[in-house]
């Protein structure tokens, strides 16, 4: 359970309006609900926003005995990779009832399912400013929560403002040459009012960056990452399809636990066609079997006892052996690694080879450094263009089909579940915090880091 908190005081805030925006990125689809926001007053009394476990996003208030619930477009919210800009106007004095609320996604201006036929009437006042003020959370009872289990960014409330003082252009702005939506992180913002807030700017702190005080707490542990909206970082990717059927991803899609009848290798949600990439995976305790980490340019589906390094452009490094294998050929490579140790990849696809560390150390005495020569390199790869999905992915799988490993990733991010790395190594290219040295001319995979 985590989310933040503040007891708000809205007696000098007027009840019928007020601005939010927010970045968010979804993870683990596993999960039932997820809350975006919640004002609590009691059970009969309160205001919230949350994804649903069939992929919509719902508006509901509660007053007393009445109950109004608006499912928000008809679309399916599933995309766990890029990052969405949720920007809410509150407006109830609006004589239109789709004016009384108005939600846009990336600038897009959403529509209600129910035509905004069950949006609150004219001049009602609005549950969501209830003194018990949470972000990440979700809640119909008050007994048992459904919490954010994705990333937050720049979540601004602005108190009492009325209707189109602000947009979704005064935190965002269309991209001249893609065309997508991008943030602005210093938007200007004339008032915030009384209870107005500006907060998960730069990090995990809950501490209020709008010059009103308005603090929050925190419930739980949050995690500072640095995937956020400017520069998208790979994660493990939940929506591909595994045989892994009880498979589990936490941690903003960090972390897998591996279970089910079958071993297939799970993949990340950013491929590399071109580059020089590094991640870093920690084994973590699992039971029965061995893990296997490396890279994959074929996805598959067919087979449950397709593991990693099965395939012909599967090339991935073994826990048991500490071998090498690929297309089902398992050769000596480097030395075992179990519970705890850190596995760092390096993925040069310019010269296409690819290096494989154990807690900092090149095993095979690589040099990810050495270019064409690929001094110590685990292989020679075939070109991105030639694979199955015209791209490499990072991969992990378990060796037995009935075992339950556990693998954490860092992409970047700077954390192995919710532990910080220890003592950060260098990183020429100042994207991603790792736990040891990234290759010079090496990067982590994002956004970002593909353009290198």
């Amino acid at each position: 359970m985590a989310y933040l908190y503040r007891t708000a005081d809205w007696s000098s805030s007027n009840s019928t309006s007020c601005v939010m925006s927010m970045w968010v990125k979804l993870a683990n689809p596993q999960s039932t609900q997820m809350g975006f926001f919640l004002g609590w007053g009691d059970a009969n009394n309160y205001g919230t926003m949350y994804l649903n476990n069939d992929d919509h996003i719902y508006y509901k208030e509660k007053n007393g005995g009445t109950q109004y619930e608006e499912q928000i477009d008809a679309r399916k919210f599933r995309d766990h990779n890029a990052w969405y800009h949720f920007f809410l106007q509150w407006d109830y004095t609006q004589a239109t009832a789709s004016n009384r609320l108005k939600i846009y996604v990336n600038n897009e201006l959403m529509t209600w399912s129910n035509s905004g036929n069950s949006l609150p009437p004219q001049n009602y006042s609005t549950r969501l400013k209830k003194n018990d003020f949470r972000i990440g959370t979700y809640t119909h009872a008050g007994s048992s929560y459904s919490d954010w289990k994705g990333l937050m960014s720049h979540v601004h409330f602005i108190d009492d403002a009325s209707y189109d003082t602000y947009t979704p252009s005064t935190f965002g702005s269309t991209d001249s040459t893609t065309g997508e939506w991008k943030i602005n992180t210093s938007p200007t913002i004339s008032d915030y009012g009384s209870q107005g807030f500006f907060i998960l700017k730069d990090n995990n702190s809950g501490t209020d960056q709008s010059g009103k005080g308005n603090n929050f707490s925190t419930n739980g542990t949050i995690t500072k990452t640095e995937d956020n909206p400017s520069n998208v970082f790979a994660t493990l990717n939940p929506l591909h399809y595994s045989l892994n059927t009880s498979r589990a991803f936490s941690n903003g899609n960090t972390y897998v636990a591996l279970g089910g009848t079958a071993r297939v290798p799970e993949v990340s949600t950013i491929g590399m066609t071109s580059g020089k990439f590094y991640a870093e995976m920690k084994d973590i305790s699992g039971s029965g079997g061995g893990s296997i980490m490396g890279i994959t340019g074929q996805m598959r589906r067919a087979s449950a006892v397709d593991y990693l390094g099965s395939k012909i452009y599967d090339y991935a490094y073994y826990s048991a052996s500490g071998d090498k294998i690929n297309d089902a050929n398992e050769t000596s490579f480097g030395n075992s690694y179990t519970d705890g140790d850190i596995i760092g990849v390096a993925v040069d696809l310019d010269n296409l080879k690819i290096y494989f560390s154990k807690n900092g150390t090149w095993q095979n005495s690589g040099d990810p450094t050495s270019g064409s020569t690929g001094t110590g390199a685990a292989f020679t790869l075939a070109a991105p263009s030639s694979t199955i999905d015209g791209a490499y992915f990072f991969a992990c799988s378990d060796d037995n089909q009935y075992a339950e490993r556990r693998m954490a990733w860092n992409f970047g991010n700077g954390y192995f579940q919710t532990t910080a790395v220890s003592s950060a190594g260098t990183n020429a290219s100042n994207i991603g915090i790792f736990e040891y040295d990234v290759p010079t001319g090496y990067t982590a995979l994002s956004t970002k880091g593909l353009n290198e």
